[in-house]
């Protein structure tokens, strides 16, 4: 199972050696392609060769580059390599709107309710506001309680006056961090033939994402927990180190159906667990509890 997360902040050239990525600076590191889920290119003066690239879609490895804000602005993805990705698409054209409106359901309970812990998590007051909400979820979520519950939220996380529209760290923050785990589900969704642009209730034509923008909703939370615990010490801009920590955030543990895991770990569970619906061999999605911040540790 791959599990490291590779961020580069300085100018390096970044080559292929043999099974390893070369990360040329003052010394060359290598770090084996195998071991690698996501790659951030974090500064305007790193180069990298073709075979790099090439490795990155040999491996499934999630290549992403940033703006002039800094912020994730692409990623690179394989080429849908599974061996069955045409009849996938198939499966995720023809699901059934009861099936799908169900396992939107699903995310979006499991997201309030990791919400919920969130804000015990942070000693917060409104727990049980939203542990009610998520109960109510119905299917399809026709009474928009993923809106309200958001709505309600924030407000308790960062206080009453917090919009997600402000320049802000705390926004710059949750931006970088939704957008580190949007490119690691949309990764997991090619590596197991599923098309990101086709998604369950996300829809829009101008979005490549859709079905990742989806399936993000329950991982959303604990980019949260993150930002809620630095707020208050921190202000202005992002720094590598700010950013460094968010992507980190992808070897945090949850709790799965299957136990207690890295972040990348149960995005692969959830992944095979949406495939599982798609084919209808399950009607239920395999989903993450927020448990805190604890980083994963490896056993040998």
């Amino acid at each position: 199972m791959v599990w490291r997360s590779v961020m580069i902040s300085r100018p390096a050239r970044l080559r292929r050696e043999h099974y390893s990525l070369a990360i040329e600076q003052e010394e060359t590191a290598f770090v084996p392609f195998e071991d690698i889920a996501v790659i951030v290119l974090n500064h305007r003066e790193i180069t990298l060769t073709h075979p790099v690239l090439s490795a990155c879609a040999e491996y499934g490895i999630g290549l992403y580059a940033t703006g002039q804000n800094h912020q994730p602005a692409g990623v690179f993805l394989p080429f849908l390599p599974h061996s069955r990705t045409t009849r996938m698409m198939r499966l995720q054209l023809n699901i059934g709107k009861p099936a799908a409106k169900q396992a939107w359901a699903s995310l979006v309970r499991r997201k309030i309710e990791n919400q919920a812990a969130c804000l015990r998590l942070c000693e917060r007051k409104g727990a049980d506001r939203l542990a009610s909400y998520a109960r109510r979820v119905r299917s399809g979520d026709p009474d928009n309680l993923e809106g309200q519950a958001a709505a309600f939220y924030f407000a308790q996380l960062f206080g009453a006056d917090f919009s997600r529209a402000d320049a802000r760290w705390t926004n710059a923050a949750l931006d970088y961090g939704y957008a580190v785990l949007r490119g690691a589900i949309a990764r997991g969704l090619v590596a197991h033939g599923l098309h990101p642009t086709i998604g369950l209730f996300h829809d829009s034509e101008q979005n490549a994402f859709n079905l990742a923008d989806d399936l993000i909703e329950p991982f959303r939370p604990l980019v949260d927990l993150h930002v809620a615990k630095h707020a208050a010490l921190t202000e202005g801009d992002l720094i590598p180190a700010d950013k460094q920590a968010l992507v980190a955030l992808l070897n945090v543990d949850l709790a799965m159906p299957q136990g207690r895991m890295s972040v990348l770990s149960a995005i692969e569970y959830a992944v095979e667990s949406l495939v599982r619906v798609f084919e209808g061999e399950a009607a239920t999605l395999d989903l993450p509890v927020l448990i805190g911040l604890q980083p994963h540790r490896l056993e040998y």
